[in-house]
């Protein structure tokens, strides 16, 4: 992690703002809190995607509650065509003033420049291949795919710096290594899955009880179980006898893949309280 944080601070001078992106599901528990220390003053956008795999209502609280604090964001789906145009104008907003002084001294159409930070598995490379209309950035449904940095034009207005996922060395709270886990942010063999299934089992439980149900052919009753009790019964229900492990890691596939629905882990006041 140090040397790709060096990597972004060196490169800093070079561009006009960063896009931090961020898991829309996930959006404080996928924030590198060492990118914050790192770009310090720099215009700073804040950039959830994911936005077609989370909970809709949860995501405009979260857009809501970073406008509040000064903090711009956008929510987007990356493989959406006015993907692009959203992040650019947004972009555009935020620098008018270092735009109108470039424009002042003679030099006309002059590309925002851009740096793109974000953790792991965050969607980055799926971004910016769609915004440049190439398979330039590398993609994969894993962490760690994007090895180097490179410079990709996304259009006349738009250059962008892409930069390897950074995670952090420890979370202070397990609870955001848990929901990296349940969202695939963490490779899959340092974590292990039933912890992180019944953690993701018991958020179903009180926020989306009744896909669970749907999908596990669950009765209520049924719901009033303990969660490893529960986690057994829906093992069966899925015609896997007793073979626990085999389950917990259908389960994360199916939460992960979106046959749960859409949903949200991290909650903001208002939708907590909801």
């Amino acid at each position: 992690m140090a040397k790709a944080i060096h990597q972004i601070q060196d490169n800093l001078h070079l561009v006009d703002i960063v896009f931090e992106l961020v898991d829309a599901r996930i959006p404080v528990a996928s924030r590198n809190p060492e990118i914050e220390k790192v770009i310090q003053q720099k215009p700073h956008l804040l950039i959830m995607t994911k936005k077609d795999l989370a909970d809709p209502q949860k995501t405009a609280d979260w857009v809501a509650h970073y406008e509040a604090q000064g903090q711009t964001a956008i929510a987007v789906d990356s493989r959406n065509n006015v993907t692009a145009k959203q992040i650019t104008q947004a972009a555009t907003t935020m620098l008018a003033d270092k735009l109108a002084n470039i424009e002042a001294r003679g030099i006309t159409n002059r590309p925002i420049r851009a740096v793109c930070v974000g953790i792991p598995n965050v969607g980055k490379s799926t971004l910016l291949n769609h915004i440049v209309n190439k398979k330039i950035a590398k993609v994969g449904d894993r962490p760690g795919v994007t090895k180097g940095q490179q410079w990709l034009k996304a259009s006349n207005k738009l250059e962008l710096l892409d930069t390897p996922g950074i995670l952090w060395p420890k979370f202070e709270d397990q609870v955001v290594g848990t929901k990296l886990a349940v969202t695939g942010a963490i490779k899959e063999n340092i974590y292990p899955n039933d912890d992180v299934a019944l953690y993701a089992l018991d958020f179903f439980k009180h926020h989306y009880a009744k896909r669970l149900m749907e999908r596990y052919k669950l009765t209520s009753d049924q719901l009033e179980m303990d969660n490893p009790e529960l986690l057994l019964v829906m093992t069966k229900n899925a015609g896997m006898r007793e073979d626990w492990e085999r389950f917990c890691v259908a389960f994360l596939l199916d939460i992960r893949k979106g046959r749960l629905g859409r949903f949200t882990l991290d909650l903001t006041g208002a939708s907590a309280d909801a």
